[in-house]
């Protein structure tokens, strides 16, 4: 089969003819028809997440949002039969024992495995996948439509599921990438008002089309004092990596306010406490969702229209894409088709 293989860190990745693997006792055989590219990928390309990077095997094949079908099904395999539609998430796999599996809160796993950096990815015509936490995807979703939810969608959905916010409260999303335009959505589905903040005109109007109810240049004008004037987020994102965006996203909350941390960013955010302290403002992370957070964000997408924007690319051009998404270029997702 043909797969982007990436043998060294801050290196490009090779096209090369590598054995289709077979799948051994759970698992499955996923033949590709469309793999997301996520900035996550970008991040394991150049190994610079300190958390991650020790644990990435190499040589690797990236990607954590495939869409496809079964091609072959290991022993012990009865929940999916050869054609089944599917996706396979960035959680590969989970001990199902531990207190956080059996809370729910799988994502915390201290023996997950991840897809596209512990095991190989999706960029490549077929991949492995355990069958335990590989997701169906409905029948009114294409496979490229799908991809982007198996990772931006589904970790914007839980970080807006975790929040606590309610119908009718004010959302605000910093950063419209490939994650903020989603969550953009979602948020509108769920009945909320969802604001949106970003430094280019391009995805603040991206913002506009997904529904948000407002934006704010945070390069032309003062955002904090802009969303303050509408009374503060109940909730605010931070779906980028910028320190800015923290830093302005806990100057727009409303007292008793949240945020959430998503973007992943290399520096330390300061943090004002006596302001903490008067506002009672609270601050929490959220990662990747659960396998339950997945079925529901896709069901979500097919019955109510989510739709990630989106553009399509071939494997060959992957180096290009990476390119592109290191030096900020892209709007919204793209999806590599097979």
């Amino acid at each position: 089969m043909k797969a982007a293989i990436l043998h060294d860190f801050a290196q490009p990745l090779t096209l090369e003819d590598v054995p289709t693997p077979t799948p051994g006792a759970g698992q499955v055989l996923v033949k590709v028809v469309a793999s997301g590219v996520c900035h996550s990928d970008l991040h394991i390309a150049l190994g610079d997440w300190t958390k991650l990077k020790p644990v990435a095997k190499l040589p690797l094949i990236l990607g954590h949002e495939i869409a496809g079908t079964i091609a072959a099904v290991g022993e012990g395999v009865a929940d999916f039969a050869i054609g089944d539609r599917v996706g396979v998430p960035w959680l590969h796999q989970t001990c199902g024992v531990c207190e956080y599996c059996q809370s729910g809160q799988e994502t915390m796993c201290g023996k997950q495995k991840i897809t596209g950096l512990m095991v190989d990815g999706g960029y490549a015509e077929y991949a492995i996948a355990q069958a335990s936490h590989t997701a169906k995807i409905p029948d009114e979703l294409s496979f490229t439509e799908a991809a982007p939810l198996l990772c931006a969608g589904v970790t914007v959905y839980r970080a807006i599921k975790v929040s606590g916010i309610r119908a009718g409260e004010r959302l605000v999303i910093f950063g419209i990438g490939g994650l903020g335009h989603l969550a953009v959505q979602i948020g509108k589905k769920l009945g909320l008002e969802v604001g949106a903040v970003d430094i280019a005109e391009d995805k603040l109007q991206l913002a506009t089309e997904c529904g948000a109810d407002w934006t704010v240049n945070a390069a032309t004008t003062t955002a904090y004092k802009e969303i303050k004037a509408r009374n503060g987020a109940h909730v605010a994102i931070v779906t980028s990596g910028s320190k800015a965006a923290y830093e302005t996203a806990l100057r727009s909350l409303r007292r008793m306010g949240t945020l959430v941390i998503v973007g992943m960013t290399p520096e330390p955010i300061p943090l004002d406490i006596q302001a903490m302290l008067a506002g009672e403002f609270k601050i929490m992370a959220s990662t990747v969702g659960t396998r339950k957070d997945l079925q529901e964000v896709l069901q979500l997408a097919a019955e109510s229209g989510i739709r990630c924007h989106y553009t399509t690319a071939t494997l060959p051009e992957i180096n290009g894409i990476l390119d592109e998404m290191k030096g900020g270029k892209l709007v919204g997702r793209v999806v590599l088709t097979m």
